[in-house]
């Protein structure tokens, strides 16, 4: 907070101390007061004030004010190039009016109205880069002395402060919509589309371990969007402010993967010529997500259990242990469990990273969530081409739905880039397509089954086939059946098809 009461300084050291909080601009409204106020003491001013340009009326209206009359001016406003205010505003160049009775400029109806008698004003241009954005002026001396040359010399230091304060606060102000700006643009382009129940039940799970700082491991497939999943837990907690970090721990060797994990200090190794901050540490008091955890070698996980556990660690060729505050989130798409079983991941390790553990489905298991991201990669390639009318055909969206997508939802991203850049620009056809071919997962006639056995499994990838089909669509997979809607719902709870 800034304080409102002089101490009894030299106006030098005043003015030195208004400037170092002008940089660090926290309450405009306040620092413009204090910069007034004290302009106002400095040359003994009866009244002074600060007006702004607003740029959409054209119109100067009273930012600050002081003196007795300080409320009852703010009601007012001043047209571009009216009165002393309006003319420095509009010329730009400041104005000493000894005796404004007998100066042309001078509006004195608001003094009438107000009743407040003014003899002399000095009144100097706040600019910005060259563009006066408003005015500031001092009236009369409380002494009834003229004011002087000296005075508007002063006075203009006090504007470019207060010129300089609105300029870093509206940079400030600029910089935060920029920040919400780009955060919101985050969040959509890493935002999870789906609403099969396979997936509501996983985002369910992940808001629920959001504000916990247990460590949680995501089980899938590739493509199946696990690092999306990690990012909506850091997003939907008490961490989400702070940074969240994302390795690759395939991409590396180890010793490469040492160092972006833990950085090192200076001479730590040939070409180590300064000092470099690890993701751990750049993670502190936020999330750091390990992608392809299974991929680790067994050195890297002894030293990552070892952070896990202590909460420390140390830079390469350091010997100084650092703390960290960070929640750990680590994903694979190999059977984790299995490769603890063969001997190749640490049991120590997993249970420590396997406090919760998610599932991310493959896109096979909701079939019924194509439409939507159909449409919504439809939208991000269509806004980035240019091509708002660019539809998806019904042939098309079928040919989708008939296909299990090993690949899962990269590789229909992918199928879809692929026809919005080499289709018509009107409408995807399946030709536009990559060669989808479907694969169903019904394998056949197999030796050992009973009859009905080999009849129920039958009909359960039959249902299934047409539920895909047509989106989930129980009347649509009926009819192409030709079999009542009931009907189908009473085999769909039989066979557990949900």
């Amino acid at each position: 907070m800034y304080k409102k009461t002089l101490n009894p300084y030299t106006p030098i050291d005043r003015l030195k101390e208004i400037s170092t909080w002008v940089s660090s601009v926290q309450d405009l409204d306040q620092l413009l007061e204090l910069i007034i106020e004290t302009a106002t003491r400095m040359m003994d001013a009866k009244a002074s004030s600060l007006l702004l340009v607003d740029k959409k009326t054209n119109k100067l209206y009273f930012k600050v004010t002081t003196g007795e009359k300080k409320v009852d001016i703010k009601k007012f406003e001043i047209d571009m190039g009216q009165g002393i205010a309006g003319y420095v505003a509009e010329k730009g160049e400041p104005l000493l009016i000894p005796d404004v009775s007998s100066d042309p400029r001078w509006y004195r109806e608001i003094s009438d109205s107000i009743g407040f008698t003014t003899s002399s004003i000095a009144c100097v241009p706040m600019k910005i880069k060259g563009q006066t954005i408003g005015v500031v002026e001092i009236i009369d001396k409380v002494t009834g002395d003229p004011i002087q040359n000296e005075d508007l010399k002063i006075l203009s230091v006090f504007a470019d402060l207060a010129a300089l304060a609105i300029g870093n606060a509206r940079k400030i102000a600029n910089n935060k919509r920029e920040i919400k700006d780009l955060k919101k643009e985050l969040e959509l382009k890493y935002e999870i589309v789906g609403e099969s129940k396979t997936l509501t039940k996983v985002i369910f799970d992940a808001v629920k371990v959001a504000n916990s700082k247990a460590s949680t491991l995501i089980l899938g497939e590739s493509g199946t969007g696990k690092e999306l999943l990690a990012r909506l837990i850091h997003r939907s907690g008490s961490r989400k402010n702070q940074p969240m970090i994302v390795l690759n721990c395939a991409a590396l060797p180890e010793t490469l993967l040492e160092d972006e994990l833990f950085g090192h200090e200076k001479g730590a190794f040939t070409g180590a010529v300064g000092r470099k901050i690890g993701k751990f540490e750049l993670a502190d008091g936020g999330t750091i997500f390990l992608d392809e955890i299974g991929e680790m070698s067994p050195g890297m996980q002894a030293k990552l259990l070892r952070i896990l556990q202590e909460g420390v660690f140390y830079r390469v060729g350091g010997n100084k242990s650092i703390p960290v505050d960070v929640r750990v989130i680590s994903a694979t798409n190999k059977n984790i469990t299995e490769e603890v079983y063969e001997g190749r991941f640490r049991e120590d390790l997993f249970y420590r990273l396997n406090v919760v553990e998610i599932h991310m489905p493959p896109l096979r298991e909701r079939m019924e969530d194509i439409p939507l991201l159909a449409q919504y990669f439809l939208d991000v390639f269509k806004k980035e081409r240019g091509l708002s009318n660019l539809t998806i055909s019904k042939k098309a969206m079928d040919y989708m739905l008939l296909y299990d997508w090993p690949g899962n939802v990269r590789e229909m991203k992918n199928a879809l880039e692929r026809a919005v850049v080499m289709g018509n620009g009107i409408e995807i056809l399946p030709e536009d397509l990559p060669n989808l071919s479907s694969n169903p997962k019904y394998p056949g006639l197999e030796v050992g089954l009973t009859l009905k056995e080999a009849i129920d499994s039958f009909k359960k990838e039959f249902i299934t086939l047409n539920l895909k089909h047509t989106g989930g669509n129980r009347s649509m997979a009926a009819k192409s059946m030709s079999i009542q809607r009931t009907y189908l719902s009473r085999l769909i709870s039989k066979y557990n098809l949900y």
